[in-house]
């Protein structure tokens, strides 16, 4: 598997630039905020998201300021919503490290949060760069709905697959799809390629949460076994939505039950887990996750296959090929 050093090649100085514009577009006079924005920044993840602005936007253009505008923004506002979703899951983990809300508690991490939104739609506004802020303040929108349709409905149990692709839209791919118009945006693309961007990155989107979604049921290279993590949650996703579907009326209220009413055991878990993989539902989900990839590779193909285009499909590729 090709390594994330290489696909960031064609956009390596932009990407060292962006670092440091990133940390000073969090920094605070208060002094606890510092400390906790330092936290973020020495923990931070791979940072996939500004690489598929950069990318997207070198990909039909040279790299502008707007660029950077629109990378910043992305990933403070990505940032945001992932320090208060550890607050809602009540998590003390990210990442491998403990989280905000782990560290300085609910209050705090709500409060940082809060902080790195306003941070960055002030970025947006201190360059004018309003149809940017548009752009990644809708897919914000859209990712807390679906946080709270997914909240509701796994409280109902989700089985239905139209409804598990709508959420899946709009919590995760909304975001994507916000990358991928934000780079094209940012370097002045007509319309027409801002939207075959922006639905190209949600195509990728909705594969990079189908690959999610099945690494709860492979098993882990620690411990030999399924993480479990979604089942424990009662969250229903693609596998055994598929699996349900096709059970029994006898298997599918047994496996229900079991969700509901044993998803903290061990050996239950692992049955549910079976049950996903002898339906069906973990070979379906990945016939999707490749599918959705197929077609937001089709979109961008129909672009010159410059250096940061190629480099571009194969970060869609690398999102779903990845093993955690």
């Amino acid at each position: 598997m090709i390594s994330l050093a290489n696909i960031q090649k064609p956009v390596n100085k932009e990407l060292q630039e962006f670092e440091k514009s990133f940390r000073d577009s969090m920094k605070s006079k208060v002094a606890l905020l510092d400390i906790i924005t330092s936290y973020i920044i020495r923990n931070k993840g791979k940072q996939l998201r500004p690489l598929f602005v950069f990318l997207a936007a070198r990909s039909l253009n040279e790299v502008k300021p707007a660029t950077y505008v629109a990378a910043s923004l992305i990933e403070l506002l990505h940032t945001a919503t992932l320090i208060h979703d550890d607050v809602v899951d009540e998590s003390f983990e990210r990442r491998g490290f403990f989280s905000i809300n782990a560290l300085w508690r609910g209050k705090i991490a709500v409060l940082v949060g809060d902080y790195l939104l306003s941070r960055g739609l002030l970025l947006a506004l201190d360059h004018k760069e309003y149809d940017l802020l548009h752009t990644v303040s809708d897919a914000v929108r859209e990712m807390s709905e679906g946080e709270i349709m997914q909240i509701r409905k796994t409280r109902d149990l989700l089985t239905d697959p139209d409804e598990y692709y709508e959420i899946i839209t709009k919590k995760t791919a909304s975001l994507f799809g916000a990358c991928m118009a934000s780079g094209a945006q940012s370097v002045a693309a007509d319309k027409k390629i801002i939207e075959d961007y922006k639905q190209a990155g949600i195509f990728a989107g909705i594969a990079f949460q189908i690959k999610d979604d099945l690494l709860d049921y492979e098993k882990s290279s620690i411990i030999g076994k399924p993480k479990g993590n979604d089942i424990k949650e009662k969250k229903i996703t693609l596998p055994l939505i598929y699996g349900l579907m096709k059970a029994s009326e006898k298997d599918r209220k047994h496996i229900i039950s079991l969700i509901k009413n044993a998803n903290r055991k061990k050996h239950k878990i692992g049955e549910i887990i079976d049950f996903a993989h002898n339906s069906g539902g973990i070979d379906f989900a990945r016939q999707e996750m490749s599918r959705y990839k197929h077609l937001s590779l089709d979109i961008l193909l129909k672009y010159p296959q410059n250096e940061a285009m190629i480099s571009l499909l194969t970060l869609i590729d690398y999102v779903i090929n990845r093993d955690k």
